[in-house]
């Protein structure tokens, strides 16, 4: 039998550049799941992501997923990608193991907490204010390079990352720390700033985009605060769900993230195309 994917739309070209595609998967041209494909807004055309690949009932467990993303992974060599990612939903037992066989590996996780309607308190001598002009100008330069690097660090090219890094906050923070629904925060201990907060305020959730200890001040329980002053904004807004993404290999911030009660929701994996 011949597993192959058939296109139900003409290749879309956004504004922005970006590649998207849907096909059906067909096993001798018969219909028997969906996929889509789009180059990466974030990355540009050099990075493919595959999206919504789902086979029917009857046909798995038969290699069919394995398949169409290994044709997938084809077409996106056409279109001169050099990577390709994925996500998967972290009860996806089956697709995670199918995703590990084709060589895929982990580049961070999506991790949420639920919310009670009490906020937590912040240790004596620690208080939360907003981040001023003066401090997010460096800290936006700063945020822009750690970001940058931490691409770099997982095997992306200098260029592409610090591009990706200019998009995102540009994106993000179209009028800085006047932004709606982004509050940018410094957390003082005993009157000296020792960390920021960057949070996101969605429909139903916020969204903890970066957060950062002082070097100077590392190892004294600041991370934690920083998250808990992260909660107690989030219950001020009315949120009842925080999330955020953490890179793979910080072992330090995945310990702290679990020890606050966070859970695995996702994984985002990549390969390198050859």
């Amino acid at each position: 039998m011949t597993t192959t994917l058939r296109p139900t739309e003409p290749l879309q070209r956004g504004a922005d550049g970006v590649l998207s595609r849907h096909y059906q998967v067909c096993v001798n041209s018969r219909p028997v799941g969906t996929v889509h494909l789009s180059t990466d807004p974030g990355f540009g055309a050099a990075v493919a992501r595959i999206g919504d690949l789902r086979i029917e009932e009857p046909d798995r467990r038969r290699g069919r997923g394995t398949v169409a993303a290994l044709a997938a992974e084809e077409v996106a060599r056409g279109w001169g990608c050099r990577h390709i990612e994925i996500e998967v939903p972290s009860d996806a037992a089956a697709a995670l193991r199918m995703a590990a066989a084709l060589g895929y590996v982990q580049r961070n996780r999506g991790m949420e907490k639920r919310l009670g309607t009490v906020p937590p308190e912040l240790p004596e001598g620690s208080r939360g204010r907003p981040m001023t002009e003066a401090e997010y100008e460096v800290w936006l330069e700063n945020g822009k390079e750690h970001y940058a690097q931490s691409w770099m660090d997982r095997g992306v090219p200098a260029e592409e990352a610090q591009a990706k890094s200019q998009r995102d906050y540009a994106r993000l923070l179209p009028q800085g720390p006047a932004t709606e629904n982004m509050l940018l925060s410094v957390l003082e201990h005993e009157g000296t700033s020792v960390g920021t907060l960057w949070l996101a305020l969605r429909e139903e959730r916020a969204f903890v985009y970066y957060v950062t200890a002082d070097e100077r001040f590392r190892g004294r329980g600041h991370g934690r605060s920083l998250m808990l002053l992260a909660e107690i904004q989030a219950v001020a807004e009315g949120r009842r769900v925080l999330g955020l993404n953490v890179f793979a290999g910080n072992t330090p911030a995945e310990r702290l993230y679990e020890s606050l009660g966070y859970e695995t929701t996702r994984y985002s994996l990549y390969k390198n195309l050859l």
